[in-house]
């Protein structure tokens, strides 16, 4: 099943249903239908076709929903660019994905031409929010197409989004994903629309995370209306769900702590939700269970997944979220709760396996490998990395370090390539170190995450300076400020003589953490 049917089916079963919420503005699943179709008839005519690349650079908005159908309808791939990243990353995803076209919206327009020079395959620059000189304008576009639908040859298998994931070698990695890759999650895990079944998703997570595309396309699916947010705020997410009596969310644990942690959190009537699903980085066990208690009619189900597994792969349910039975019963619940991931969904398989590649017996740490319809079959356009991300039977290495308990739950024991996740954005430490390399009086530094309450992880940058050099934290933190999105930025600057490194010359980032954890830890 591919995507364009999520929102053609939804359109003809509940027309007239608001499909997305935005800043007042309701668009229904007929708008949303002829939108798109307008929006992909105008892209023809400049000439994207079937396989082009239609990327994107907007926070959340009902242009990003309408624009992803509009290429999913032509056969074109939808490439969702991270609004936080900076000139040079951005430069670099887009040169990678070799794209034809590129929506922005007006905060970054003036940033995307300055980069235009460089950009070596876009032909088209298009403005979602004003009429620029140097752009096409949106509702130009949309004035210029027709309504009728446009009828694509379209393959299950087809590559429908490709998607950026921060890389252990500092630069992002392109992951193709598949109608089939959301078509099996939507038709194993979502209830398909009805007229008589309604319900509200209040959307936060941004939509070129793996985890926002698929609330979107699992909300149209459903035939769900979609209230959404450009961006997370904690008191404009409590007014939205009053407003309109939101009945599901996903946030990132980061987000729900600043909403049950909220001074105005008992201002809000927020009795109408029913299912919040967390995920994206580690839920710290007392942000969970103050949760549990202050939104009692909540189901709460933990999600893992990855951008390679096209988002959730475990989840730990709503039946885990609830703490009662015999002694055992319930100190076996909080030990899930604390530290799981939860058991596999049944459309995938999962193991722990050693070093040799065998499966690992129930309590024994190894890497957690999956495989399954959803699992990517490759990175874009590098062999090299893509043979390094599997085994050699064909299962996809997650990168994740973990054992499976006897009832076949899965727990998390670190990353193996010691990714940080913070607020639920993956950063690779070798591109905060590249930058950080760069400064002249330095001589080198490692970049490891520790562990904070609010944001999961924050990063620690442990640095060498070069002889005769004396530098302070801030020098270092305001020259990463102009290089890398702020959310990569170390928050903490510790010095020392000489990193600690094995014998092959590896630094012992492990020692690292255990050295500096404790002391920055909130």
């Amino acid at each position: 099943m591919n995507t364009v049917d999520f929102l053609n089916i939804a359109a003809a079963v509940v027309p007239d249903r608001p499909a997305v919420i935005f800043e007042g503005k309701k668009f229904t699943f007929a708008d949303v239908a002829e939108r798109s179709n307008r929006l992909a008839g105008a892209m023809m005519k400049l000439g994207i076709q079937r396989g082009s690349r239609v990327a994107i650079l907007q926070v959340n908005t009902n242009q990003f929903v309408e624009a992803y159908f509009a290429a999913a309808k032509i056969g074109a791939i939808f490439v969702p660019l991270n609004f936080r990243a900076k000139e040079d990353e951005l430069t670099y995803m887009i040169n990678y994905a070799e794209a034809d076209l590129i929506f922005c919206g007006d905060r970054y327009a003036d940033m995307v031409m300055k980069m235009k020079p460089s950009l070596k395959t876009v032909k088209h620059y298009v403005s979602l929010d004003v009429k620029r000189p140097d752009m096409l304008f949106y509702n130009d576009l949309l004035a210029q197409g027709s309504p009728e639908e446009v009828c694509t040859e379209i393959n299950d298998n087809d590559t429908t989004i490709l998607m950026f994931t921060a890389g252990t070698t500092g630069r992002p990695k392109g992951v193709p994903q598949t109608h089939n890759s959301f078509g099996v999650y939507a038709l194993q895990n979502v209830e398909p629309v009805s007229p008589d079944v309604a319900e509200v998703n209040i959307l936060t997570v941004p939509l070129y995370h793996v985890a926002g595309i698929q609330a979107m396309l699992a909300a149209t699916y459903g035939g769900r209306t979609i209230a959404m947010m450009r961006q997370f705020e904690t008191k404009e997410w409590m007014e939205t769900v009053q407003r309109e009596k939101a009945n599901r969310a996903m946030l990132v644990p980061t987000m729900l702590k600043w909403i049950i942690d909220s001074p105005d959190f008992n201002k809000y009537d927020l009795s109408s939700l029913k299912v919040i699903t967390y995920g994206a980085a580690s839920m710290p066990f007392e942000v969970i269970k103050k949760a549990i208690e202050v939104l009692p009619g909540v189901r709460f189900i933990n999600a893992f997944g990855q951008t390679e597994t096209s988002s959730t792969i475990t989840t730990l349910g709503p039946e885990d979220h609830v703490i009662e039975g015999t002694p055992e019963e319930r100190e076996k619940k909080l030990r899930r709760l604390q530290s799981s991931i939860g058991r596999p969904m049944s459309d995938v398989e999962m193991r722990v396996i050693g070093e040799n590649g065998s499966p690992l017996p129930p309590g024994e740490v190894g890497e957690i490998v999956a495989r399954g319809p959803r699992i990517m079959s490759g990175y874009w356009k590098d062999a090299e990395k893509t043979a390094k991300a599997f085994t050699r039977d064909g299962w996809l290495r997650t990168n994740d370090m973990g054992w499976m308990d006897e009832d076949g739950y899965f727990y998390l024991a670190g990353r193996g390539d010691d990714m940080i996740i913070r607020g639920g954005e993956n950063i690779s430490p070798e591109e905060v170190e590249n930058v950080i390399y760069a400064h002249p009086k330095i001589e080198e530094c490692a970049v490891i995450g520790i562990p904070d309450t609010e944001w999961g992880q924050q990063i620690c940058a442990v640095v060498v300076t070069k002889k005769g050099e004396d530098c302070a934290p801030e020098e270092v933190m305001e020259f990463c400020k102009a290089k890398i999105a702020s959310f990569k930025r170390p928050a903490y600057v510790v010095f020392c003589d000489v990193l600690p490194r094995n014998p092959m010359g590896k630094i012992l980032k492990k020692q690292l953490r255990e050295q500096y954890g404790p002391v920055y830890k909130k």
